[in-house]
Formats: C-alpha cells, sequence, structure tokens
C-alpha cells in the first residue's frame, strides 16, 4: 500500500509509492522502442492492462479509439481510510488513497497527440472532463490531476500516446498556492487574473501562439522553463469537468497547432503537458480559470531553481513566441 507523507517544515505531501519501480521502460536501453509487439496499450495486448472502465468504441468492429484503464503500478490505490492520518512522533502519514488511471489516447502506436485529428483530441478532452465528473463523485477526492509526459526526459515510461490521470485526497501544494493568489488578486480588483492575462496579452499580441474564438495559447509573461506555453478558455471556466462539449471541440484545434509549432521548431523535444483546475468538490469559482500548461524539456532544475525557488528561462517569452510563430528551427 503506498504511503503519503507530509514534511513537518513545509506542510507539503510525498508519495511513497515502492511499486513504480517495476514499471516497464520502451526507453531502459536509452531508445524508443519501435516493436508494438509487447507494447501493453496496444490492440490486441488488452489483456497486458487491467480491466478498461471507459471506452470510445470505433466504427470497425471490435476496435476501440481510446480506452482508460487502471495503472498497473499505482501512486494511490482506492482505500476506506483516505482521511485517517496517522501519528510517527513528529511526523504525519495516511494510506496512499485515491486513483491512478492511464488515457490510452489512440489504437495507433506512432500517432502523437500532434498528428491525431481535431474529433480523436476532442475525445482525449471529453474523456478527462467525464473521468473527474464520475471520480469525484467520492467526497474523499479533493483534487484530480491530469498529465501527459511526451518523452524520457519528461519522465514517459512507454512510447504509445497516453496521458495520466492521478486523484488524491488533499489539493497539492502548486495548485494550493496557484489558487491563493488567484484569490487574492480577485479580493483586490474584483476580477479574475486568469482573464485580465487573456486581455492583457489580446491587446499586446506578441507572446500569442494560437487563438480561436474560444481558446488562446500564449507563452506566459514570467514564463519559467523555455518555450513554457499556457492554453486558457477566453469564456471564464473554473472546472474542465464543466466546459461544454462545443468548447473542448474548438481546444483540440489550438492545442494541435501549438503542439505542432512546438515540434517544428524545437524539434523531438520531450515535454510535460499539465491541466490545472478547481479543486473536486469546490463550486464554480469567479477568481480561479482551468488551464493547460506545457512545459518543454530542454534543461533540468539545478542547484539555485531547487534551493530558492526561482527559475532562471534563457529564452524570453516575447522571443520564444516569435520563434514559435515564424516556422524557424530553434537553435539551443
Amino acid at each position: 500500500m503506498p504511503e503519503i507523507r507530509r514534511d513537518p517544515v513545509s506542510g507539503r505531501w510525498t508519495i511513497v509509492a515502492s511499486t513504480r519501480n517495476e514499471r516497464p521502460s520502451d526507453f531502459a536501453s536509452g531508445k524508443i522502442s519501435e516493436s508494438k509487439k509487447n507494447c501493453p496499450f496496444c490492440p490486441g495486448n488488452e489483456d497486458q492492462t487491467p480491466k478498461e472502465i471507459y471506452s470510445v468504441k470505433s466504427s470497425k468492429e471490435n476496435n476501440w479509439r481510446l480506452r482508460v484503464v487502471p495503472n498497473k503500478y499505482p501512486a494511490l490505490v482506492p482505500s476506506l481510510d483516505a482521511e485517517c492520518l496517522e501519528s510517527e512522533g513528529l511526523y504525519r502519514k495516511m494510506e496512499g488513497s485515491g486513483v491512478h488511471e492511464v488515457i490510452i489516447e489512440t489504437p495507433d502506436h506512432f500517432r502523437q497527440l500532434h498528428e491525431m485529428d481535431e474529433d480523436d483530441i476532442s475525445e482525449v478532452f471529453k474523456c478527462f472532463a467525464s473521468r473527474i465528473r464520475e471520480i469525484k463523485k467520492d467526497k474523499k477526492i479533493k483534487y484530480v490531476m491530469i498529465f501527459k509526459n511526451y518523452g524520457r526526459h519528461a519522465g514517459a515510461s512507454l512510447a504509445h500516446p497516453h496521458s495520466q490521470l492521478i486523484a488524491m485526497p488533499m489539493v497539492p501544494m502548486r495548485v494550493a498556492n496557484e489558487l491563493e493568489g488567484a484569490q487574492t488578486y480577485f479580493s483586490q480588483n474584483s476580477r479574475c487574473v486568469f482573464c485580465d492575462i487573456i486581455r492583457e496579452e489580446m491587446a499586446f499580441k506578441k507572446r500569442i501562439i494560437e487563438e480561436n474564438d474560444f481558446f488562446i495559447a500564449i507563452n506566459p509573461y514570467a514564463s519559467r522553463f523555455t518555450f513554457e506555453t499556457w492554453i486558457l478558455p477566453k469564456k471564464h471556466l473554473s472546472h474542465l469537468e464543466e466546459t461544454p462539449e462545443e468548447y473542448l471541440k474548438n481546444l483540440s484545434g489550438v492545442l494541435k497547432a501549438t503542439l505542432q509549432k512546438i515540434n517544428h521548431s524545437l524539434g523531438e523535444t520531450a515535454y510535460n503537458i499539465l491541466i490545472h483546475t478547481m479543486p473536486a468538490q469546490e463550486d464554480s469559482s469567479p477568481f480561479y480559470h482551468w488551464h493547460i500548461e506545457i512545459m518543454p524539456k530542454f534543461s533540468h532544475m539545478a542547484g539555485f531553481e531547487w534551493g530558492t525557488g526561482f527559475y532562471i528561462n534563457t529564452v524570453s517569452p516575447e522571443k520564444a513566441a516569435e520563434i514559435l510563430n515564424s516556422g524557424k528551427k530553434y537553435n539551443k
């Protein structure tokens, strides 16, 4: 059983899950596996994953477009004692209770997100919203984090296109800090800070990567990482799972075009995609705005960053947007 341990100084939580060491890896040899034969996410190998809990069927007989399965090597597992804190002297811990799922985005082993049809990308996000709605029925779940690791240096262990969902019994610290900052801004200005960011970027124009009537992609003003990109709905929406399907359909075009620009200019660069949304048990919020964060992996955090919490970005967001929009290759 995994454990969640609390640091008595900062209050942050750490998941201790030793079974994660048992995961298979396509990158163990340093190269991406080109073989579909032993891929647990490919059609025909469904018996290599736990039983599916959600799927979108294909028009082809006995085939699927998308599957969701429990993670075979979970960071958190379902339990009845999620809120039962235990003491060990100074320290506090609880069972590693929650949900850990894998969203297999496509049956095609080699078809990455930026290469998928917009309808298929839309199905992925409709799946995200559906799974959040279902999982948060459990009132012990306080936050649902959805993320995608693309490439070895971004933490991916299998090459087949997939995302992950981890639902947990507390709001993670980085999200809590973001919520606190957004709430402070709202109390001082009576406006959502994310809505103001969108207005500012649309007026300035030089950090916009892609947009349509529903969504905008930007390199944020204080980007932490080189070519860091955010995608935000233009309408104020605090919860991904409450976003109308019409919006999710229009998200797919902006996301695909943004990832294509990143892939073209940066080459085969690893990246993480994170979705930040309102905590699961909270009502719609006037101060928070759900969004997607895309973080290409050009360098690793070093001593200064770890020691201070500061970030050093070597390419300004204005220059990053210029490069992505120009279609030129970025020379590191």
